[in-house]
């Protein structure tokens, strides 16, 4: 058995491209719609959050031979928590990192370390802030004293939790965006100056997360553009695509027959 860790789109993607390699596959998704999104024939799933604790004690029930931890760029502590269940287990821990997307010799971006910085940046940058980072740093955002009289725009999942959640932080409901992405660069566009956007906030989570046009619709309008750079996480045994992944493992499992 195969646990695969996995909320995205080319995560639910390599789990089926393992079972069609022969392997048995187990996904674990935090969320209910990341759960939903992986449902598929070939796949056992589940899911809820899992501590390192919970991880380990999945892995013995599962009987699991290894993990392939293809978690988001940004879900550090998932990552932090799944290689440290292996190193308890005793069983291969494999990373698949998503390729990030090059960032352009443009004169308004300003990269960050995290998203408190990214907060304190924004706010000089402009009085209107889009967020296109997702629902993790959201409270970051609110918390911070600079954006107090800003107008910041969050867009979202369309999770009724995290609706929940942007509402409990004090969001309006005419700033909240919630749509399931990517988007074009066209979509991007038109959002971002239907919104008289004065700052776009955003990650490097690669082409699959939309980076890209991300990235091309602000400069295409001239707005700054504020990305957080990706956490520093020594991996180990780390693939950047599908197939390296599928040859990792089948190298991993030989190595601890």
């Amino acid at each position: 058995m195969i646990l695969v860790l996995a909320g995205t789109l080319d995560g639910r993607q390599l789990a089926v491209d393992l079972v069609e390699e022969g392997h048995e596959v187990l996904l674990s998704a935090v969320s209910e719609y990341g759960g939903e999104l992986a449902r598929d024939s070939r796949l056992t799933v589940r899911v809820g959050p899992l501590d390192q604790p919970g991880l380990v004690a999945l892995l013995k029930e599962a009987a699991a031979q290894a993990v392939v931890d293809a978690s988001h760029p940004y879900a550090a502590n998932a990552s932090q928590n799944a290689m440290a269940a292996c190193e308890a287990a005793g069983i291969p821990y494999i990373r698949y990192e998503r390729p990030s997307v090059p960032l352009p010799a443009y004169e308004k971006l300003y990269e960050v370390y995290d998203a408190a910085e990214a907060a304190k940046t924004a706010a000089g940058l402009g009085n209107t802030v889009f967020l296109t980072t997702g629902s993790r740093a959201l409270a970051v955002f609110t918390a911070e004293p600079l954006l107090a009289d800003k107008r910041v725009i969050a867009r979202v999942l369309p999770e009724p939790t995290v609706l929940q959640e942007c509402l409990e932080l004090g969001f309006s409901p005419r700033d909240i965006v919630a749509m399931q992405g990517p988007f074009s660069h066209e979509l991007n566009v038109a959002m971002f100056t239907e919104f008289q956007t004065e700052v776009v906030v955003t990650k490097n989570s690669g082409q699959v997360g939309g980076s890209d046009t991300k990235i091309s619709a602000a400069m295409a309008l001239d707005l700054p553009l504020v990305v957080i750079s990706r956490p520093k996480i020594q991996y180990g045994t780390v693939g950047y695509s599908q197939p390296e992944i599928v040859a990792l493992v089948k190298e991993a499992l030989l190595c601890n027959i």
